[in-house]
């Protein structure tokens, strides 16, 4: 159970059932990972919708979770070593997937291969598409250098190639279908949200279009790609 004085983010946003794993987030492409595999694996959860905006990311309550100030975040009542607090989506996919004891391979290289592809989402893919969605959706489309926006965009491309590359002859990134694909997929499917497909030659890939439809066909996806609901 939780103890919510050890919790406060808990006083903001109360739990139904403290039992199950608390999961504060809203649906962009790093807090749809963590409902994935939520649905992937089973595990019983209870969302709770913190939008993006200072009043919810930057309040007391959600920085005594997360003092990056950024979606997603967990409470597993029932860690190894009694309730535990994590945020960054690689780390919570990582936990849950040792949790549960899916989606991270079935040796000790599988869960290696499986960790460098989601080390490349984390530290490549996502933050290179997101600031090229910046630069051609957001504010940054209004700068008139282009250096920045072409930087962005000639990355972009280049990592796409890499996982266009890294898929041929395979139906998921590193082999079966894991937490890797979880992380990565979800951030291509950002590039409908910005606008950016067209100029990234989406459609000239060879394996990454057929993986993303792949992927987003998975009935468990298909109920978490909107959770939680931001309509309510």
């Amino acid at each position: 159970m939780i103890d919510t004085t050890a919790f406060p983010i808990t006083a903001r946003w109360p739990t139904n059932d403290p039992s199950v794993i608390q999961l504060y987030s809203y649906p962009t492409p790093n807090g749809v990972k963590i409902s994935i595999a939520l649905e992937e694996m089973g595990l019983p959860y209870e969302p709770h919708l913190v939008t993006l905006s200072d009043a919810d990311v930057k309040s007391p309550a959600f920085l005594s979770l997360n003092p990056n100030n950024k979606i997603p975040a967990i409470i597993d009542p029932n860690g190894p070593d009694g309730p535990i607090g994590l945020f960054e989506s690689g780390a919570i996919l990582l936990y849950l997937a040792e949790k549960s004891g899916k989606f991270l391979g079935k040796t000790a290289s599988d869960k290696a291969k499986i960790t460098q592809w989601l080390m490349f989402q984390m530290g490549g893919l996502g933050p290179m598409l997101g600031q090229m969605g910046f630069f051609y959706k957001f504010a940054g489309a209004d700068i008139e250098d282009p250096r920045p926006r072409e930087r962005y965009l000639n990355e972009a491309i280049r990592l796409l190639a890499v996982l266009d590359g890294q898929l041929e002859g395979k139906d998921w990134i590193a082999g079966g279908f894991s937490i890797a694909d979880m992380a990565i997929a979800p951030w291509i499917n950002a590039l409908e949200f910005y606008g950016t497909k067209d100029v990234v030659g989406y459609h000239d890939l060879k394996n990454v279009p057929a993986y993303v439809e792949r992927f987003f066909a998975r009935p468990a996806v298909q109920k978490a790609k909107f959770i939680p609901n931001p309509n309510g």
